[in-house]
């Protein structure tokens, strides 16, 4: 686990996290980041580890974790050059650790973009980042927004709104559909996984009165696929897909848009909501929230969705095993 911004609340939701670890069953980990982020923000157990080899036996009695920089003076609330410099080099080691096998999966905690950018981070996050470092196109890399009522995955992400009708395309579509699918079998244990796909207008499009993207865009994807045996259906209007007999209907939901399809995870499971990135050679998940330098140091960051994180990049590493098997 890396420990994100030492000035955030990640090093504070990795430490309950470890509190946390018989109550909800945790896996053995390692936080990767500047202890000195922990120490500031809580005063348990913390075992400084030189190889991830030494952390299971250190976890059973203290927090492990493995240095990789000084981030200085850590003020929580109060992010610097020093602590994104840090965080960007947790997230390096981070990777290659996974990558080399060293650990069955990474969890990222949340870093500050403007700070990341200073220290020469010039990717949109640390998905595409954790990408490249995997040797996968960011496009092949597909972020899955997972809650325990709902997944969602985001056709498009961050771009402007204006500028989503231009950018979906047929092939754009079919590939994340296509990843999704890999990703629910091999993370999920989904033998055939069942999609759906929103429309981009309200009503989707209401037969061209209200757009075209659903009749010359979104449909002619779906039915290519399905016609490839895929289970999916769409487009759909969007403000019908996320009730609770509509979610009984499908695995995971392919939204043309970043809002379309956080709205509904977040509004359904804010506290316990995952990030996972499909299409790796790697197991990747993180908590869907940001740093809140606001909240950081006042010992109020709920830890639900770090937990979650864990425990699911634990199954996805159980899944990969019996699916590869």
């Amino acid at each position: 686990m890396t420990l994100g911004d030492p000035a955030g609340i990640g090093p504070e939701i990795v430490a309950k996290s470890w509190v946390m670890r018989e109550a909800w069953g945790l896996p053995p980990f390692f936080a990767i980041g500047d202890p000195a982020s922990l120490r500031a923000v809580w005063s348990g157990p913390v075992a400084v580890i030189e190889t991830p080899t030494q952390a299971a036996a250190a976890f059973p009695h203290a927090l492990p974790c493995l240095k990789v920089a000084d981030a200085g003076e850590v003020v929580p609330g109060v992010p610097s050059t020093d602590g994104a410099r840090t965080a960007f080099q947790a997230l390096e080691v981070a990777v290659g650790l996974a990558r080399a096998g060293s650990a069955a999966g990474l969890v990222t905690a949340p870093v500050g973009k403007e700070q990341l950018y200073g220290v020469g981070f010039t990717h949109p996050g640390q998905t595409e980042f954790v990408a490249e470092r995997c040797g996968v196109s960011p496009q092949n890399a597909v972020m899955m927004l997972a809650g325990p009522s709902l997944k969602v995955v985001p056709v498009t992400i961050h771009i402007p709104l204006a500028e989503v009708p231009a950018a979906l395309t047929v092939d754009l579509i079919r590939a994340r559909a296509l990843t999704t699918v890999k990703g629910l079998q091999r993370n999920f244990g989904i033998a055939r996984p069942r999609l759906v796909v929103a429309g981009l207008n309200p009503h989707a499009g209401e037969g061209g009165a209200l757009g075209r993207e659903e009749i010359e865009v979104i449909r002619p994807a779906v039915e290519s696929l399905r016609e490839e045996d895929m289970d999916i259906v769409g487009p759909l209007a969007a403000d019908t897909l996320f009730h609770a007999r509509a979610r009984q209907t499908y695995d995971a939901a392919l939204c043309m848009y970043h809002d379309q399809a956080l709205i509904p995870i977040k509004t359904l499971n804010f506290d316990e909501g995952v990030n996972i990135t499909l299409g790796l050679p790697i197991v990747r998940t993180s908590p869907d929230h940001g740093t809140a330098f606001g909240i950081a140091g006042t010992d109020s960051a709920n830890p639900g969705a770090m937990v979650a994180a864990l425990k699911m990049a634990a199954e996805a590493a159980r899944s990969r095993l019996a699916y590869a098997g």
